[in-house]
């Protein structure tokens, strides 16, 4: 999934120090915030090399074309194209102190497999009906049909984002695992979304976007990420933020994978995921609306810090946007494309 749209660069762009240039890190582009990897910044005394991407499609693109980097940042919809390719190989999990610290919802069968383990999570966040408060009454927003609710026609918006507009879809039919949703669930979920078309007033790109369709009161309701809370409590907004409709929520998820061809150094490439991973960098990707992976340094934050940022315990189904069978996605994108033209 193209998670942080938020961050759109177009072209690969070098941004690094060239002092530093034993490993490139393919990323989005926002996360060379030394802030993110202090305790590689430590140890080496400079952020490594970064070149950034828009989207996980162009960075695949490029990667196939001979571009070389040592670690690329993508979401989990995208592993199994990845792995497929052969662009990337394993990670050697004895380098990684803390992968037994890791939440094991991010690092079940469907992420790690029975075998080799080709993804790392590292950032995770929360999908829900974000809203203003002042305007929309809790109880609309009791169950995801008030994205069928013609009394906010016009006033709502969703992601231009496959996957998180199907993850909507999907638990507003009654689905809350996709990987093996069949044709059925497929039609009815695309049904859904289609009905939905006919309310909205736009598909956001990024959050920025979302936060300034809100404040104008242009959208009253969103299906929104995580960071769009906090981001608009500190604006002063009366936001509201539902995880708990009937039908659930969602989480995405995203995390390095280790390129097979690279010209940096291997042990520089371990340095910089186990600094995302470390928890000097908790504070900072939390501040910034990502949850980390590691679940110990996690829960020293406290419930109250996660709650506030969207991440908190719920009481709800949730669909986990993990990896799909590339035939589903491929089928979702397309039905998503021609559901956005009105068809």
């Amino acid at each position: 999934m193209t998670r942080y749209a938020a961050l759109l660069t177009g072209a690969a762009i070098l941004a690094a120090p060239a002092a530093q240039a034993q490993m490139t890190v393919f990323d989005y582009a926002g996360f060379e915030d030394p802030a993110f990897h202090s305790a590689y910044v430590e140890a080496h005394g400079a952020s490594p090399d970064f070149a950034f991407f828009g989207d996980e499609e162009e960075a695949f693109q490029k990667l196939s074309s001979g571009f070389k980097s040592d670690v690329t940042h993508i979401c989990a919809g995208s592993v199994p194209k990845f792995v497929e390719s052969g662009l990337v190989e394993p990670w050697d999990l004895s380098r990684i102190p803390e992968w037994e610290n890791l939440d094991r919802d991010l690092t079940g069968q469907d992420i790690a497999g029975e075998g080799d383990v080709y993804f790392l999570p590292i950032d995770y966040g929360s999908t829900a009906i974000a809203y203003n408060a002042d305007e929309v009454p809790a109880e609309d927003v009791a169950s995801l049909d008030v994205f069928l609710n013609p009394k906010y026609q016009g006033r709502m918006a969703i992601p231009d984002n496959v996957d998180d507009a199907y993850a909507l879809a999907y638990l507003a039919t009654g689905v809350t695992d996709w990987a093996n949703a069949t044709d059925a669930q497929f039609g009815a979920a695309s049904d859904w979304l289609r009905q939905a078309h006919a309310n909205l007033r736009t598909y956001w790109v990024d959050p920025g976007e979302l936060s300034q369709l809100l404040a104008s009161g242009e959208v009253l309701v969103s299906w929104a990420w995580n960071e769009t809370l906090p981001t608009m409590v500190e604006e002063g907004f009366p936001i509201g933020f539902q995880r708990e409709a009937a039908e659930g929520s969602s989480l995405w998820l995203c995390g390095y994978v280790n390129m097979a061809e690279s010209d940096g150094s291997e042990d520089l490439a371990y340095d910089y995921v186990n600094a995302m991973l470390d928890a000097s960098s908790t504070q900072a990707l939390l501040d910034s609306g990502y949850g980390q992976s590691n679940a110990v340094a996690m829960a020293s934050q406290g419930e109250e810090a996660l709650v506030a940022s969207g991440l908190g315990q719920i009481d709800a189904p949730v669909l986990a946007q993990l990896p799909m069978a590339g035939e589903l996605r491929q089928k979702q994108a397309e039905a998503f494309e021609r559901i956005k033209a009105g068809f």
